[in-house]
């Protein structure tokens, strides 16, 4: 540089301050990547424990309801998953009980009245 001792200072600083940054966003990668790992892992489990506690055409319905309205189908997951862990469930939940539990669900739907003159 030009010799001066305050900018060979300054580029020293400039350096160490790269290097922090370069570490920081491959550290922010890794979190990334710790947190996607750990998001798979619990659907897994969660796709796990719904085999495990529903028949086939329990799941066939759940997921014929998963292509139209995801958020409810998370919805009936939760509920599903929710009895399972409480132990309320005997057995695997049928095509019948899952009926049941998406009509307990579902929101009451709101009637209107048009009133003519």
């Amino acid at each position: 540089m030009s010799g001066n001792p305050d900018d060979d200072r300054l580029e020293e600083l400039r350096q160490r301050k790269k290097e922090q940054l370069k570490q920081q966003q491959q550290g922010g990668d890794a979190e990334r990547e710790a947190q996607q790992q750990q998001a798979q892992q619990a659907e897994q489990q969660k796709q796990a424990m719904l085999k495990q506690n529903l028949t086939d055409g329990a799941r066939k319905r759940l997921n014929t309801i998963r292509m139209s309205k995801p958020e409810f189908a998370e919805q009936a997951e939760q509920q599903v998953l929710a009895l399972a862990q409480s132990g309320r469930v005997q057995g695997r939940i049928d095509e019948d009980q899952m009926k049941e539990i998406l009509r307990e669900l579902k929101p009451d739907s709101q009637s209107f009245n048009i009133n003519r003159r």
